[in-house]
């Protein structure tokens, strides 16, 4: 299991990473392997003002239907178009190119968790 040090994860699998104000938001390696293959993602809107642990998105695999939670409050002022083709991407780079939207931040969720208190809660899933 990857789990980047650098970022901060919901209990729902779900990492951010801050970059000034602004909120990139994924689904956990772990996550995206207890899925399987993903074959949809339905993406918020851009300028969709999102609360900190409301589900804003859906993450489609072979197996079943997740709804990813905002671990950030705040306006979406971006979203990963490449998935719309590509939707691959959330198993191969979950970290990286398969990141689901941003937000620009206005408060990150309460409850958010570094690496080795989410890889403890994945461990026990």
């Amino acid at each position: 299991m990857n789990t980047p040090q650098n970022l901060r994860y919901l209990k729902s699998h779900e990492w951010v990473r801050v970059d000034g104000n602004i909120a990139t938001v994924g689904i956990t390696d772990f996550a995206q392997d207890q899925l399987g293959d993903v074959v949809y993602v339905e993406l918020p809107q851009v300028g969709r003002t999102v609360s900190a642990g409301e589900s804003v998105a859906v993450v489609e695999s072979v197996k079943t239907a997740s709804d990813i939670y905002s671990p950030a409050s705040g306006t979406v002022i971006e979203v990963n178009d490449d998935l719309e083709g590509s939707p691959e991407r959330v198993n191969e780079s979950p970290y990286e190119g398969g990141w689901l939207f941003k937000v620009e931040l206005g408060d990150l969720h309460a409850d958010l968790l570094d690496a080795a208190a989410y890889e403890a809660i994945a461990q026990d899933s």
